[in-house]
């Protein structure tokens, strides 16, 4: 009895296409779920870059006022006009160490 069910021709065509479709065919369930987590992924990175967006959108926005933009090239150029001095203080935790 317990050879026969073993044997079987229905049982074993149903076990070979579960393992087909789960593990063997183009369109199986590890490529699915490794599509799944992709696109997770590509969601997650989207809304990354929309913050960023956002973020350089309203740096733009600032910089449109001639006070920022001056303000802004002062910082990060370290630009002046004519005639000004600009002292640049660093702090000992600031400084890379060799």
């Amino acid at each position: 009895m317990a050879a026969s069910f073993l044997f079987n021709k229905y049982l074993l065509i149903i076990i070979g296409f579960i393992i087909w479709m789960l593990f063997i065919d183009t369109n199986s369930w590890l490529i699915h779920n490794e599509l799944d987590y992709e696109i997770e992924e590509l969601k997650d990175n989207k809304k990354y870059y929309q913050k960023e967006i956002y973020k350089d959108q309203q740096a733009i926005k600032r910089l449109k006022d001639s006070n920022e933009l001056e303000k802004f090239a002062r910082e990060e150029y370290f630009m002046k006009k004519d005639g000004e001095e600009i002292y640049i203080i660093e702090f000992v935790d600031s400084i890379p160490k060799k």
